[in-house]
């Protein structure tokens, strides 16, 4: 079963289309990037996915439901991390992890079981309680990911997670990903660095509501006779050639 499927989905707000007619599918498992210049729709069509924000119309289902009358079902199945750190930052690192435990409805044992294990995985032990507030941004990012991990949901939204942080953090936040999606979890993630999209299984790419170009990176750089994602990413978004 996809873990992700949309056909002809549209959202407008009065006059503006924010996303016009998207219809793809994202197989379980897959590193699905989800690309556009900001404006695009990238961000209305992951609220529509969330359960967040009703479609005007189109369909789409998440994790196996529907979007209009399954709403909490599909929150039950996924994860998400927004672009802005999610975590409460005047609680400790520990604190944050128990309450996401409990939000997400987990046991009190597995709350502390998982709460041990992400403070080992992520070497904060020292710091467990430490206020979040001061911790690096790299730090608090990984640790975002890892909270929106704890209920082992089957589909992980992912906006712009890595934005501000040091290229070695984004290097292992990207490890962090591909640890999730081998133990067959769907990530589905946008970013602004096209370096990144080159880690994708698949990418898409949103221009002004429509998705413009669907497939791997190998296959759409050779499409487009360039040799870097940022090149396909120029062409289609910025119209512009890099040649």
């Amino acid at each position: 079963m996809n873990a992700v499927v949309t056909k002809n989905l549209t959202k407008r707000f009065g006059d503006f289309v924010a996303t016009n007619a998207i219809t793809f599918e994202v197989a379980q498992g897959e590193i699905f990037g989800f690309l556009g210049a900001n404006g695009a729709g990238k961000t209305t069509a992951i609220r529509m996915l969330c359960g967040l924000l009703k479609p005007t119309s189109g369909e789409a289902t998440v994790a196996g439901f529907d979007v209009y009358r399954e709403t909490e079902k599909i929150k039950q199945q996924i994860g998400y991390m927004s672009q802005r750190f999610s975590l409460y930052e005047d609680l400790t690192v520990r604190e944050n992890i128990r309450l996401f435990g409990g939000i997400y409805g987990l046991s009190l044992a597995s709350i502390r079981q998982k709460t041990t294990q992400v403070l080992q995985t992520l070497e904060l032990t020292s710091v467990a309680d430490t206020l979040v507030v001061a911790l690096p941004l790299g730090w608090k990012q990984k640790l975002a990911f890892s909270v929106a991990l704890l209920h082992e949901p089957k589909i992980v939204f992912l906006d712009e997670p890595t934005g501000g942080v040091d290229p070695i953090t984004r290097r292992q936040f990207w490890d962090m990903i591909y640890e999730a999606a081998d133990r067959g979890t769907t990530i589905f993630v946008t970013t602004h660095y096209m370096d990144e999209a080159e880690y994708c299984n698949r990418v898409s790419i949103m221009v002004d509501g429509k998705i413009e170009a669907l497939d791997t990176p190998a296959t759409l750089k050779k499409q487009y006779a360039v040799d870097s994602m940022d090149g396909v990413f120029q062409i289609l978004a910025r119209g512009t050639s890099t040649k």
